[in-house]
């Protein structure tokens, strides 16, 4: 069998020394994601780069920069869309902004975000609400290659129609359209929503706090993570949270059984929203 799920140490072994390898000499770190999502994507980018073993692909990665860009494409995920989740939006508009706009400034961390459609999501949220230009929004990802995707804020056209509905059930109050232009395969989001973007590389399995925020945004990354990491991220987000502030985690994820537990309230319809209290 070539699945991590099987009993084969041996194939353990590999894909542990090629994680190993791959942060000694690349410096990404995805040691401790979840065996049974590594090991199949280890084995996809096997496939893919046309041979038949972990350790032969171990071998490649080291050898040709080019290959590592692509393992890093197929390992990390980027699986995302505008206002995924609608009632999370909502929940946000109601439970967060009446507590951001006191503030003369808020920093808000995106962590993980991937190709940046949630980023300009938030974004358009923010400016309907009034308060966009009180805020400074830092996107982080480890993907490099999924950062300059969000840059450019450039995304197909062929999604606008479900984009259009996610805005329209999380509560938006603007026809969607006044936010993009379109050409015949591409919807280009206007430039102004990144006024107040800092994109920037930041791994959250090896990077540590690089400011104080009052929201953290970190939606369907966590499941991805073995239990070890995600403890790391929780402890990274609580020092990095200021109190009060607000934590968001995707559908699939929750602080319960976490060491931070206590730390947190649930707030809003459990939508994954949580403020800090302690």
């Amino acid at each position: 069998m070539n699945q991590i799920e099987s009993d084969d140490d041996g194939e353990i072994r590999d894909i542990r020394a090629l994680l190993e390898a791959v942060y000694r000499h690349y410096h990404y770190d995805f040691r401790d994601y979840a065996c049974p999502s590594i090991g199949r994507r280890i084995w996809n980018s096997v496939r893919t780069e046309g041979l038949q073993t972990i350790p032969e692909l171990t071998r490649k990665l080291l050898d040709e920069p080019a290959c590592m860009e692509r393992f890093v494409e197929a390992v990390t995920v980027n699986v995302t869309a505008m206002f995924r989740d609608p009632d999370f939006y909502r929940d946000f508009r109601t439970q967060v902004v009446p507590h951001l706009r006191s503030l003369p400034l808020v920093r808000i961390w995106h962590a993980g975000c991937s190709t940046g459609q949630e980023v300009y999501s938030l974004a358009i949220l923010l400016e309907e609400e009034g308060i966009y230009e009180s805020c400074l929004i830092y996107a982080t990802d480890v993907n490099l290659h999924a950062l300059e995707e969000a840059q450019g804020g450039i995304f197909p056209l062929a999604r606008l129609r479900e984009y259009t509905a996610n805005y329209l059930a999380a509560g938006g109050t603007r026809p969607f359209s006044e936010y993009y232009t379109a050409d015949d395969r591409h919807a280009i989001f206007r430039g102004a929503l990144r006024r107040n973007v800092v994109f920037s590389r930041h791994d959250l399995a090896v990077d540590g706090p690089f400011h104080r925020f009052h929201v953290i945004l970190c939606r369907n990354v966590l499941i991805y993570f073995n239990e070890v990491l995600a403890a790391r991220i929780h402890r990274l987000f609580y020092e990095s949270l200021e109190t009060p502030g607000f934590l968001g985690l995707g559908s699939r994820e929750s602080l319960r059984f976490t060491p931070h537990e206590a730390y947190y309230e649930e707030t809003g319809s459990n939508q994954g929203l949580y403020r800090k209290v302690r």
